[in-house]
C-alpha cells in the first residue's frame, strides 16, 4: 500500500507540467507569484477567555466603550486591506451555525459577544458588505485512542511531571505579566506583539519541547504535536478551497499558536501571496491613566 501511494505521488508531481495533472489537483506550486490570492494571518489572544489552552492569558473586558472604539479602528484597518474573504477559527462542519450568528447580527438581531470571531470576524464582514464568514476550523479526534496523544498522562507516570509543571508554571507567569501590561495598551498593541516574526517564533517553540515526552516506543508528545500540525494543514486545505482566484484577499482570524504554521504553510506551499498582518494593524498606543496597571476606560 506504502509503494502504491508514492508511486502515485511520484506520477503526479512528475506530471505537474501537463495539463491533465494540473486541472484536478491544482499544484500549488506552478502557481505564479502574481496568481497567488492575498493571505492576511491575524493571530489573537481569545477575547472571551475561554480558559482551553495550556497556557491562558486573562483578558479584561473587550466591551468596554474604549475597548469598542479600539475594536472599530483595528476593523477600519483590516478593511482598507480590501479582504474579498473573511475566515474565522470556527468548525467548517458548522458553517450554518455561523451563517445564521452573521445573518442575525446584519438585522441587528444579534449583539456582538466578547468572542474575537464577532468582535473582528463578523463586523469587518458586516463593514465590507460580505456575503459570509467562512467557517475553516477541523477540530475533530485524530485517528487512534486519546491515550496515545495524552502526554501530560505520561509525563505524570513517568518522573517528568515536576518539569514540565515548571515549564508551564514560568510560560504562565509569562502570560500573566503580559497581560498586566495589556491593561494599559490598546488592543492594536495586543495583535501587534503578537504577530510579530520574533513572537511567532517564540510561541511555536514550545512544541518542540512537547514533542519530547515519549520514548523509542511511545511517543504521546511527538503524536500530539503530528495532530496539531494536521489539524492547521487541514485549515490551511480549507483556505485553498475557498480563495481560488488571483484577486482574492483573505483575512484569517485565528488564535495566536495557529500563525506560524498557517502563514508557513500558505508561504512554503506557493498557494498565497503572505501579507504583514503588522502593516494593516492601527499603531500601539498606551491608555491614558494607567496607575498600577489600571487604565481608565470612558
Amino acid at each position: 500500500m506504502k509503494l502504491v501511494a508514492a508511486a502515485a505521488a511520484a506520477a503526479l508531481i512528475a506530471g505537474a507540467g501537463t495539463a491533465s495533472a494540473r486541472q484536478p489537483f491544482g499544484i500549488l506550486g506552478d502557481r505564479a507569484p502574481d496568481a497567488r490570492p492575498a493571505m492576511l494571518v491575524l493571530g489573537t489572544p481569545h477575547f472571551d477567555n475561554p480558559g482551553r489552552d495550556i497556557v491562558n492569558q486573562k483578558i479584561e473586558d473587550v466591551l468596554t466603550p474604549g475597548r469598542q472604539r479600539e475594536i472599530e479602528a483595528i476593523v477600519e484597518r483590516l478593511a482598507a486591506f480590501r479582504p474579498t474573504h473573511v475566515a474565522v477559527e470556527w468548525r467548517s462542519s458548522r458553517q450554518e451555525k455561523l451563517d445564521q450568528r452573521y445573518a442575525d447580527y446584519r438585522a441587528g438581531r444579534y449583539q456582538l459577544s466578547r468572542d474575537e470571531r464577532d468582535q473582528i470576524g463578523l463586523r469587518l464582514a458586516a463593514r465590507l458588505g460580505l456575503d459570509r464568514v467562512h467557517a475553516v476550523d477541523w477540530n475533530e479526534m485524530p485517528p487512534g485512542e486519546e491515550a496515545d496523544y495524552d502526554f501530560l498522562a505520561y509525563a505524570q507516570q513517568n518522573g517528568l511531571a515536576e518539569s514540565f509543571d515548571k515549564a508551564r508554571a514560568a510560560k504562565q507567569a509569562q502570560a500573566n505579566r503580559e497581560t498586566g501590561r495589556m491593561r494599559c495598551t490598546n488592543v492594536a498593541a495586543w495583535l501587534r506583539n503578537l504577530n510579530t516574526p520574533e513572537a511567532r517564533r517564540e510561541s511555536h517553540r514550545a512544541y518542540y519541547d512537547i514533542a519530547l515526552v515519549g520514548d523509542a516506543q511511545t511517543n504521546p508528545g511527538a503524536n500530539w504535536v503530528g495532530s496539531w500540525y494536521g489539524r492547521n494543514l487541514k485549515i490551511f486545505a480549507n483556505l485553498v478551497r475557498l480563495a481560488d482566484r488571483p484577486e482574492d484577499r483573505v483575512v484569517v482570524i485565528y488564535g495566536a499558536g495557529h500563525g506560524p504554521l498557517l502563514a508557513q504553510f500558505a508561504e512554503e506551499s506557493g498557494a498565497f501571496e503572505v501579507v504583514d498582518p503588522l502593516a494593516n494593524l492601527p499603531e500601539a498606543a498606551a491608555r491614558p491613566a494607567c496607575p498600577n496597571g489600571d487604565a481608565q476606560d470612558s
